[in-house]
This record gives C-alpha cells, sequence and structure tokens, in this order.
C-alpha cells in the first residue's frame, strides 16, 4: 500500500488532508476503514527502512547496532503507552442499554474470528478505539463470558455456592410465607420480615466468603475483555453483505461516474473506501467528492 504522502498536492486534485479524512470516518461510522489506515500507517516506516539499501554497505554496517537500538527503544515505548492507556482505559464510556438488546454476534466468525483478525495496537487511540467499539459489538457475549466465570469460580470454592443457594432459599421462603399468610395486608409486619431476611442474608453471603468468587470472576472477566477488544480488529458488522455486494460492485474508479449520473448509492461505501485505499489520498478523495 502506498502512502498518502507520496502524491504531491495541486490544483487539480481534490485532496483532503488525512486528519480530516480520518475525522469524516469517525463521525461517519467507518471506524474499521479507520483501523485498516492506522495499522498501514504505523507498518509504513519499518518496511521502507527494511527494503531500502544503502549507497555505503560499510556505513550501514557500523550503525546497524545504533539503528537496532533506536527501534527496540521506540517499540518499547510504543507498547508501553499502549499497555498504559489499556490500563487507565474506561471501556464502558461509549456503552448504552440498546447494546444489550441486539443480537448476540456469532462466537465463532464474529466473537472469535481468525488468527488475522487480531494484531497489537499501534498506538494508544487505536487501542481506546477498538475497546470501544469492540465493547459496544460484543456487550452481550462479554457479559455470558462473566457468568460463565462467575459459575466456574462459584464451582471453585463450593462454600460461596452453598451461600448462594442458601440465600436463594431463603427468599424463597419468604416469598412462600407472604403469600400463604397473606402479609401483604400487613405492611409493617412484611417490613420486619425483609430487613431480616436482608441482614441475615448479608451475613450468609459473607461468611461463604462469597466476595472472593465475585472478585475472581470480575477480574479475570476485566482482563479477558480488555485483551480480547483491544486486540481483536475492528471488522465489519456484516461480511456476508460485503461479499455479496464485492461481486457486483466495480473496483476502479472509472466506473463510479456511470453509477453516480444514474443517480444510485452505494449500498455499502465500507467495501468502495477499503477497496479504494491502495490507489492513495488522491484517487480516495476524488470518489469522495464526487459520491458524497
Amino acid at each position: 500500500m502506498l502512502p498518502s504522502h507520496v502524491f504531491s498536492a495541486n490544483p487539480l486534485s481534490l485532496s483532503l488532508p488525512d486528519s480530516a479524512f480520518e475525522s469524516w470516518l469517525r463521525d461517519e461510522g467507518y471506524l474499521e476503514i479507520l483501523d485498516e489506515r492506522t495499522t498501514a500507517r504505523a507498518s509504513i516506516p519499518t518496511s521502507s527502512t527494511a527494503t531500502s539499501s544503502p549507497s555505503n554497505p560499510h556505513s550501514h554496517t557500523r550503525r546497524s547496532p545504533a539503528l537496532v537500538l533506536g527501534r527496540i527503544f521506540s517499540s518499547l515505548v510504543s507498547v508501553l503507552s499502549t499497555f498504559v492507556s489499556l490500563v487507565t482505559i474506561s471501556p464502558f464510556a461509549k456503552l448504552t442499554a440498546d447494546d444489550f438488546a441486539g443480537v448476540t454476534p456469532s462466537w465463532t466468525v464474529g466473537f472469535v474470528g481468525y488468527p488475522n483478525s487480531y494484531s497489537w495496537p499501534s498506538d494508544p487511540s487505536q487501542a481506546r478505539m477498538r475497546v470501544h467499539e469492540n465493547v459496544k459489538r460484543y456487550a452481550r457475549c462479554y457479559s455470558l463470558l462473566a457468568l460463565v466465570f462467575f459459575a466456574c469460580s462459584l464451582y471453585q470454592i463450593p462454600l460461596a455456592l452453598f451461600g448462594v443457594i442458601s440465600s436463594l432459599a431463603l427468599w424463597e421462603g419468604f416469598r412462600f410465607c407472604c403469600d400463604r399468610w397473606g402479609l401483604e395486608s400487613h405492611a409493617i409486619v412484611r417490613q420486619i420480615l425483609l430487613r431480616l431476611i436482608q441482614f441475615a442474608t448479608a451475613i450468609i453471603l459473607f461468611s461463604c466468603n462469597l466476595q472472593v468468587a465475585l472478585f475472581w470472576a470480575v477480574s479475570i472477566s476485566y482482563i479477558v475483555m480488555i485483551l480480547h477488544a483491544s486486540l481483536r480488529k475492528l471488522t465489519p458488522k456484516q461480511p456476508d453483505q460485503l461479499r455479496n455486494v464485492s461481486s457486483c460492485m466495480p473496483w476502479y474508479l472509472p466506473a463510479i461516474p456511470t453509477i453516480n449520473a444514474i443517480g444510485q448509492r452505494p449500498t455499502n461505501m465500507k467495501l468502495l473506501l477499503r477497496k479504494n485505499m491502495q490507489f492513495g489520498s488522491v484517487e480516495l478523495n476524488l470518489w469522495l467528492r464526487a459520491y458524497l
């Protein structure tokens, strides 16, 4: 992929700055393409340095240890800054109640994905973007995983499991007594019994070390969520639709004015953006000006 800065600006090229284009991608919700651009931009210096051959091989031999140390130091700084951002990030900042009301994504293709669906984020901003978006997309999956981890922790601590079962039995007995004796009409007696049941439940759960099982379940769930959300690349939400569109949509820019003249709009702009990124910023911005 060619970097965007190799194309020189001229009056005939309707080019946009990279910052403005990335801001547009973020505002319009094309985070998958923004994630790909960030990863590709981070890999450009390494590839260009590796493929370039110096004019003096002896000087390259003398400078190679310093270059290697510089690359290692910069890589360590980048990894540490990204790790610090993952530790201090708030993954639930953009999470809403509507994210739990949707359909659960596929566990194989959607949640787990393929081996090439994971990569270390190149900078803290990409890590934050991935975490916020993946937490919104896979909120139901993370919730189910948290329940599984909590059940496993209860299995590892039988005393905590006994406390949970005892508390449920206590509340079920309270509901049975209210229905049997008609305590709904005796508000004072019902309130007294309710407070006693609450106090007894707190004592049982605390004595059975339920807080330990809950702590381990929450900790493991949070670590798994942060690691998965930060390493999982942003992929299209409907891959089947992308495959269908790719079979009928043109892949090169000269065909776009014909479609635009008819007055049709692409059914999936993410596919066209991703396919035309390889031609550089000039062609991509020409497509944006002609189509949007």
